[in-house]
Parts: C-alpha cells; sequence; structure tokens
C-alpha cells in the first residue's frame, strides 16, 4: 500500500512538472511572438540622430542549427533600409552589424547573419541607403546625399537604430557592440573607426576599398593595359597563367617551403624579360608588347610620361585576378567594362558626366586629378586616437593577390598609422594588420583565406587577448563558387555553410598561421607543411 502511495506521489510530481515546463515553453513562445510584434507599434522616431521607423516584423522558425529569431524591417530616414534578426532566446548580449559589399542597394547580404545568429548575436545590416542590382551607380547620378549615406552615415545611423531596436526587444541595452565588413564593407568599417569611434568595441575592416577613387582608376589601368587599342587582349589566358606559373616558379621559396605561395610579393624579384622572345624561341615567349604590359601592371597608374598617380595595386602572384575580373575570361569575356563605367558616369566626376561617358574619354594626364569631391567620404586618416582612447580593437586583414581593393593602399595606411600613433608596439595595442598570402579580395585565391576572425576580435575585446596569429586555412569549394557568383541561391546558402566554423575538416586542404604584419610565415624546415606547427614568425 505505501509502495502503490508513494509511486502515487511520485507520478503526480513529474506531470506538475511536465506541465511546467510545457507551460514554461508555451508562454516563452507567446512572449517571443508578443515581443517581436509589438516593435512593429513602437516609436523609433526619437532616436538622436537617427530617425526611425520599423515596417514589419516576424518570427522565422529554427532551421537546422540556425536559431528562432524575430525579423525586423524598417529604414532610417531618408531611405536607409535595414534588416535586423533577434534571436528569441538564448541572447549573448552582443550586437553586430555587417557591412553590404561592391555598391550595396540591397539587404541580401542578410543571410551571412547565420553565422552571427548561431553565436546567438543580435545581427543587423542595410542596403547603404538606396536600391541597387549590384551592377550599377545610377543611384549616385547627381545626388551627394547618396554618396555620403553608402560610405559614412548608413552604418553609422544603422547600430544606432539597431542598438535601441535591440535595447526595447530584450528590455537591457548590448554589453558588446561589433563591425564587420570586406570590400565596400571594410570601406564602411574604417569609416565607423574614423568618424564615429564610439559606435563599436570591436572592428573587422576586410580588404577596405578605402579609395574607391583610386581603386577605379587601377581597374581602368587594367583595363587600358591589357587591351590594345583594337580591343583586342594583350595577354590570352593561357599567357595569364604561364606567367603565373614563372612568377611562383621563382619565388615560391621566399617563405622557406615549395608549395605554390608567394609569402611576401614584394621581396620577389622576377622580371617579365626572363619570358621575353628576344630571349629565348620557346613556346609560349611573350612578345615586347606583352612583356611591357606586364611590367606596366607591376608599376601601377602613370601619366602617359610615365609619372606615377597611384599606389602599385598588383603585386607578383596576383596575376589570376587580372585575368577573369578586369580584361575578360570565357566565363566573362567583357570583363566588368559596364560596371567600370558606371563608377566614372554616375560618381566619381562632380559634375557627373552621366550614361554618355566611356572608359575611352578618360585622359591619363588629366582626369585622376578630378576625383577631389569623390575622395571627401573616403576613410583616409590614419589617425586613430580618438578609436584607441575609448578602448576600441581594430582587427584589418587583406590579401597579397587582392586587386580589386589596392592591398598595396591597406599596407600603406598601416604603415602610416604606425607614423602617427608612437610606433608598432603602440599601434598593435589595439590595431593589427593581418596580409595574407595567397589571398584574394575578401577570400578565395590559394592562399590559407579561411579565418574565424569574429572569434580572434572576441577574445581581444572581452578577454584582452590580442591576436598574435591567426590559423588560416585553405578549403575547396568545388563548382559552388561559379555557381553562386551566377546567382545561385542554393549555391550560395552551401558556400555559406561550408564557411561555418569550426571548419569541416574534410573540406581544409591546409593550414597556416598567419601573424601581424609586417611579420612573416616561414616554414621551419621540416614536418609536415599541412601542419601549422610547422611554421614559424619572422621579421621582414
Amino acid at each position: 500500500m505505501k509502495g502503490h502511495t508513494l509511486f502515487a506521489l511520485l507520478y503526480a510530481v513529474s506531470a506538475c512538472l511536465t506541465e511546467t515546463r510545457t507551460y514554461s515553453l508555451e508562454a516563452q513562445v507567446a512572449d517571443s511572438y508578443a515581443r517581436c510584434n509589438a516593435l512593429a507599434t513602437m516609436d523609433f522616431s526619437r532616436i538622436p540622430d537617427a530617425v526611425t521607423q520599423v515596417l514589419k516584423t516576424h518570427i522565422e522558425q529554427r532551421v537546422d542549427d540556425v536559431p528562432e529569431y524575430c525579423e525586423v524591417s524598417g529604414y532610417v530616414t531618408p531611405s536607409i533600409r535595414f534588416l535586423l534578426r533577434l534571436p528569441s532566446d538564448g541572447w549573448n548580449g552582443k550586437f553586430i552589424e555587417l557591412g553590404c559589399g561592391g555598391s550595396c542597394g540591397t539587404t541580401e547580404h542578410i543571410t551571412k547573419c547565420a553565422d552571427p545568429l548561431r553565436r546567438g548575436y543580435a545581427c543587423i545590416v542595410s542596403d547603404g541607403g538606396h536600391s541597387s542590382n549590384g551592377g550599377d551607380m545610377k543611384w549616385a547620378y547627381n545626388s551627394p546625399q547618396a554618396v555620403v549615406d553608402y560610405v559614412v552615415r548608413a552604418s553609422h545611423v544603422t547600430a544606432l537604430a539597431g542598438k535601441v531596436l535591440a535595447e526595447r526587444y530584450y528590455g537591457t541595452p548590448p554589453k558588446k557592440s561589433y563591425f564587420m565588413g570586406c570590400s565596400a564593407g571594410g570601406l564602411q568599417a574604417l569609416s565607423e573607426v574614423q568618424r564615429f569611434p564610439w559606435d563599436f568595441d570591436g572592428i573587422i575592416a576586410g580588404n577596405p576599398s578605402m579609395s574607391v577613387s583610386q581603386d577605379w582608376m587601377n581597374h581602368l589601368w587594367t583595363k587600358r593595359t591589357m587591351v590594345d587599342e583594337r580591343g583586342e587582349r594583350i595577354l590570352s589566358q593561357r599567357d595569364i597563367e604561364s606567367l603565373h606559373k614563372a612568377v611562383v616558379t621563382k619565388c615560391d621559396l621566399n617563405d622557406g617551403i615549395k608549395d605554390g605561395l608567394i609569402g611576401d610579393p614584394r621581396g620577389c624579384s622576377f622580371d617579365p624579360e626572363e619570358l621575353s622572345c628576344a630571349k629565348h624561341k620557346a613556346d609560349g615567349c611573350f612578345s615586347s608588347s606583352q612583356v611591357d604590359a606586364v611590367r606596366r601592371m607591376y608599376a601601377g597608374p602613370t601619366t602617359k610620361n610615365g609619372t606615377p598617380i597611384g599606389i602599385p595595386f598588383a603585386f607578383k602572384g596576383s596575376e589570376l585576378t587580372w585575368e577573369s575580373t578586369w580584361i575578360g575570361s570565357t566565363s566573362n569575356p567583357v570583363g566588368e567594362d559596364s560596371y567600370l563605367s558606371e563608377w566614372f558616369r554616375y560618381y566619381l566626376f562632380q559634375p557627373n558626366p552621366g550614361p554618355s561617358w566611356t572608359t575611352k574619354d578618360f585622359d591619363l594626364d588629366r582626369d585622376y586629378q578630378r576625383f577631389g569631391v569623390a575622395e571627401l567620404t573616403e576613410p583616409l586618416n590614419a589617425d586613430l586616437r580618438r578609436f584607441r582612447n575609448r578602448q576600441g580593437k581594430l582587427l584589418m586583414y587583406s590579401g597579397w593577390n587582392d586587386t580589386a581593393a589596392s592591398v598595396g593602399r591597406t599596407v600603406d595606411y598601416y604603415e602610416n598609422a604606425e607614423k602617427l600613433l608612437g610606433g608598432r608596439a603602440a599601434t598593435q595595442n589595439f590595431f593589427r594588420l593581418f596580409v595574407v598570402p595567397g589571398m584574394n579580395h575578401c577570400r578565395g585565391g590559394e592562399g590559407p583565406f579561411a579565418i574565424d576572425y569574429l572569434s580572434y576580435l572576441e577574445n581581444w575585446v572581452e578577454k584582452d587577448k590580442a591576436p598574435d596569429e591567426l590559423v588560416g586555412s585553405h578549403i575547396t569549394f568545388g563548382d559552388l563558387w561559379d555557381k553562386a557568383l551566377q546567382g545561385d541561391q542554393v549555391a550560395k546558402r552551401q558556400l555559406e555553410k561550408l564557411q561555418q566554423f569550426p571548419l569541416d575538416p574534410a573540406i581544409v586542404q591546409f593550414s597556416r598561421p598567419v601573424y601581424p604584419y609586417p611579420i612573416q610565415t616561414k616554414y621551419r624546415g621540416r614536418g609536415d607543411p599541412k601542419d601549422i606547427a610547422n611554421f614559424s614568425p619572422v621579421a621582414p
């Protein structure tokens, strides 16, 4: 009898606990819906410097390992659209904004919030203050407000609005805030560091297009240098592949190992004359005009008499990036000539010349002097004392093979910062640059380009553990990269999942340590070259 009574009592307690847990779960779900819906009716017009209107809110259910979240769409006046995703539960107390790339104009990069959401972040993106198909610049046509929003204001006011929205949703403000962006997103990151140093505790500026005027002159220079007066390519795809192979063969060992990577291309002594037909008549030798074109690419833009008008942007080892982007290839026969023209027609010159302008109209002796108005918004100020004084941390990265956003300018910017901020040690207390061998623009290439920058920045900001070494991996994408570039949404999602950290070991070909610039990575001379333990930091 006593046994039956005890069993009945235990059953009753168990049932009660189950009901309590069920109620709590139901209440939690109801609460997340209520909090999300409430944001749509709140007044956000009084946010200082960021008059905001919420347009729509909804709950998105958990999919795979991406948790349930409340999505908020809205705008900051006059026209900066944003999307914010707030985890329904498991919020880590932190906020992150992701910069937009290219010419911005969309909030599609909200998909990149998947990784921050897995970590528990509230994550926001903006469209840069305008609409674009990603390959046009007409939104900037005689519109200074649109240009200022794109480079300067959009990332700032999006942060202001997003933090208030997060505070209203969770009942407490974010304890830490981060910004992460590459290319144009890297430009926005540096604008935040320089103009609004109080917005974020930590900032990741990847391959920053900090001078869009100079970057687009570089792209025009590539077009002019690699295409003759008849519009024919001076170097075929096969020629460029041969050139790249010759460069790597010559300078591969400057990192201590023959692995297809050039450690620091500035120390590469390759001379294109080595491929000249005047030296040997072997199949695939280069004519004098081809040798001259290669030399001009390495030297960077000049006037017609050879006076430099820009920082060299195409380092030895970057040759394969010339072929596909700005010259043309089998899959992209005209290169990016249309997009290139758009920047000059509607953005770089004031007044904007409009749709009649072509790349043939650019005068190398005169027109590079006409970028003054466009350069007003470019974040080129290396005086980062305000960001340093509020104890912010800046992690900047680039790839030695990046010709889209000049790695030469990125390195020059960092070196100027050291001069202004009291030397290397003082600078690296809060600002470190990492240049990845063999990496192209933002990612891709032959080097160890897959790096978990956010985790390194978190450790620096939250645990005061400065990133003395990053672990980079070279991963394989199969045909997903090409499909994603062609707009395949399924491929884009698969591509993003492959780059989720920690990486799937099955797709990692090799890993390397990457050290703060100017420290280089050198092979120790023994051991498995796929093992990062067999590499050491070496001062230049």
